[in-house]
């Protein structure tokens, strides 16, 4: 439904935030992972036809996005990564503004916008003045909008962003329940996020794609390059500096250190008795950033 074909941008001054970077996107929710920088909040502005590509297109069912905005426009949802509110309107004449500027009217948006207060948790805020919501609430109101139109396609930039724990497991849900027959893309550093709702990761490293794989794909790759090793609290520097550590814990024994790539890496002491671990996807996506990852 979506394919994106050679987007490149490149900003006054020379700096490259995507580089010829080329995927298919069907039906179901794409997680988006990469560093700060990667290039996917400027990928995700231009599918949301935000922001105009040096060079490159993408195609929403067939129809050229970036000679066609309208048409993508007509079936979107998208929350950006900054997302502003109007202090002085309350959530529910916040998002029954938006509803009309996206074509809604009369009872049909009244009850979308009821609907959607309710399934982001604010129908008992829905009066108050935006200007004192705090930032999660803030973000469950862009959640709201983002899906005001029923959107065929949505798009969504770091969206569990100020949200407390219940909150972010209530979204993932949402996501889940609603990627039927949509193409959902899903922005986050959080990959227990993307664990949770994505069928498909695509990771981005310096403006190009890196990898596109299903998470158990990812975790197959994994498989076997990551362990654990325990060393003494004096030379826990020394092995952050030679290895990419994903996780270490305190214990009385000494530090566990939990990382990715080659156990040859290590010295000392500690060379011959680091162990094998089943990796998670947080290991997996840790892997394709090492120096030479495919």
């Amino acid at each position: 439904m979506l394919e994106i074909r050679s987007l490149s941008m490149r900003y006054p001054g020379g700096t490259t935030a995507l580089s010829e970077l080329s995927l298919s996107v069907g039906e179901g929710v794409l997680g988006l992972l990469g560093p700060n920088g990667a290039g996917k909040s400027t990928l995700m502005s231009i599918l949301a036809t935000v922001t105009r590509p040096t060079a490159g297109t993408f195609l929403w069912e067939g129809v050229d996005g970036v000679e066609h905005p309208l048409a993508v426009r007509r079936v979107l949802g998208y929350l950006p990564q900054d997302f502003g509110v109007y202090d002085k309107l309350t959530a529910r004449e916040f998002l029954l503004y938006l509803g009309r500027l996206k074509g809604l009217s009369g009872a049909a948006l009244k009850s979308r916008v009821d609907h959607l207060l309710q399934l982001v948790n604010l129908h008992g805020a829905a009066g108050r003045r935006l200007g004192g919501f705090s930032g999660g609430m803030r973000q469950r109101v862009g959640i709201a909008q983002a899906l005001l139109g029923d959107p065929k396609l949505l798009i969504v930039d770091e969206p569990t962003v100020g949200l407390d724990p219940e909150e972010r497991v209530r979204f993932r849900n949402l996501l889940s329940e609603i990627a039927h027959g949509r193409v959902v893309i899903l922005s986050t550093h959080i990959v227990s996020d993307v664990e949770a709702v994505a069928g498909t990761i695509a990771v981005l490293r310096a403006g190009r794609l890196v990898c596109r794989a299903t998470p158990e794909e990812l975790l197959s790759k994994a498989a076997g390059r990551v362990f654990a090793v325990v060393v003494p609290p004096d030379r826990l520097a020394e092995v952050q500096r030679r290895l990419a550590v994903s996780s270490l814990s305190r214990r009385s024994d000494g530090v566990h250190v939990r990382f990715v790539g080659d156990a040859s890496a290590l010295a000392g002491a500690e060379a011959g008795s680091a162990s094998p671990v089943e990796p998670t996807l947080e290991d997996a996506y840790l892997l394709t950033n090492l120096p030479g990852a495919a």
